[in-house]
């Protein structure tokens, strides 16, 4: 069983193109249902009793988790991939695992994103260049969050980029989740910052070497980038849903209150559906209605 699990991992990390984080939940997902059902069973569990499980055991694992402390949300998720690995595994192994696929994952209330109003927005990016008292690390500092909010990058994608990704043009070619590519504007504004960071850092660029380094000259991490915005958001006084993403989202809303294109907006954040799109930026069903009626060919 340890052996098919490694072998769906893999599909998820290559033929899905998960990312390292999603996996490791994935691995720890289905391994809390396999150690669930070692005791659930009486016995260790393996690929010929899976096809035996039924809604009931599915929900007996619900309910222990929820007893354990898991969230709706974390449960659902974790659900998910259980039945992702079960679904698999019986294609592989000729069972039928319907019933067991057949549970429904919890409902829990989706959080609402939060973005920043547009003074706040430039607040954080000036607090950003007066931040830390190494000249390069403030300027990285402003460099990554201005094309955050600049280009509405997810922190992964800002983060992976590297040294053969600059120069950088008036649009950038990033490649996003489920592989998806797309082309995402890079303002003057956030060149100018990345130049400058460049030119102060210390580190000689390459084309492998990441373009975001750390102090010991490491790419960059997701945890620094944090740890800037908490600085602005105590500086500030700002809500503690003023994160790295919340820039992402400002530049979602920003643009949708500027007269953009709410279709437009989704290609240019990767969204796969437009409803997440809606979430993102707040929009209403109503304004989502009128979009869709100036849009459509036979409205």
């Amino acid at each position: 069983m340890a052996d098919a699990l490694m072998r769906w991992l893999d599909v998820q990390a290559g033929a899905r193109d998960r990312s390292p984080r999603t996996v490791a939940a994935y691995r720890a997902d289905v391994a809390a249902f396999l150690m669930f059902l070692g005791g659930h069973q009486g016995g260790p569990a393996l690929p010929g009793h899976l096809g035996a499980l039924t809604q009931s055991d599915m929900r007996a694992f619900a309910a222990a988790e929820r007893g354990r402390g898991l969230g709706a949300r974390s449960l659902a998720r974790r659900l998910s991939a259980v039945r992702g690995f079960l679904g698999w595994l019986a294609e592989r192994e000729g069972f039928e695992a319907s019933r067991a696929l057949s549970v429904r994952s919890p409902k829990y209330a989706r959080s609402l994103p939060r973005p920043l109003a547009e003074a706040q927005a430039r607040e954080v990016l000036d607090r950003a260049a007066l931040g830390h008292e190494i000249p390069w690390v403030a300027a990285r500092d402003a460099a990554v969050l201005t094309l955050l909010y600049g280009s509405g990058l997810r922190i992964g994608e800002a983060l992976g980029l590297d040294g053969r990704d600059w120069p950088m043009g008036e649009a950038l070619r990033i490649r996003g989740k489920g592989g998806r590519e797309r082309m995402v504007p890079v303002l003057p504004v956030a060149r100018k910052a990345i130049a400058e960071y460049l030119r102060l850092c210390p580190w000689e660029m390459t084309p492998d070497s990441p373009l975001f380094r750390g102090v010991q000259g490491r790419r960059l991490s997701q945890q620094a980038v944090a740890k800037v915005m908490a600085a602005a958001r105590a500086s500030l006084g700002l809500p503690a849903t003023a994160t790295p993403h919340a820039l992402r989202h400002s530049f979602a809303t920003h643009l949708l209150a500027a007269g953009g294109d709410l279709r437009t907006i989704q290609e240019l954040l990767g969204h796969a559906s437009l409803s997440t799109t809606q979430v993102y930026t707040g929009v209403d069903d109503a304004r989502l209605l009128s979009v869709h009626r100036a849009a459509h060919p036979r409205g």
